[in-house]
């Protein structure tokens, strides 16, 4: 039988770890942070240019090709939980805020999945 192609849904059993997640995310921290002080003056009296660079690149990246650096050198992906394609901008977006207020990447669901996933319709799987 010939494939169409077309992206398959992703195996729940691939779920990236807490670990990998976390480290992807302070890579892309880190990265936000450094591109943040060069167009800014002082980081520390205005912390939001960092979290706006942050909200604005994650939905660009994970949106449109499901991995930022950070996910790319932890070997992880963010995947439409329906068809295991791109989540797409807006998606992606709404992920990033909920990323960005901490509390719902911190409380996940038996599949690993957080509250940020859940809203967004995504699965971050490792890949190899």
């Amino acid at each position: 039988m010939a494939t169409t192609g077309k992206p398959q849904p992703p195996a729940l059993d691939q779920v990236a770890s807490f670990g990998r997640r976390f480290g992807a995310l302070l890579v892309d921290w880190l990265i936000c942070t450094l591109v943040a002080s060069l167009l800014v003056d002082s980081l520390s009296a205005n912390p939001w240019p960092q979290l706006g660079i942050f909200v604005l690149a994650h939905a660009f990246f994970v949106g449109l090709f499901g991995q930022t650096l950070g996910k790319a050198l932890f070997r992880i992906r963010c995947l439409a939980i329906a068809d295991g394609g791109a989540v797409g901008i807006p998606r992606a977006f709404v992920r990033a805020l909920l990323l960005a207020l901490v509390i719902p990447a911190m409380i996940s669901d038996g599949d690993g999945r957080g509250l940020h996933d859940r809203a967004a319709g995504s699965v971050v799987i490792a890949v190899n």
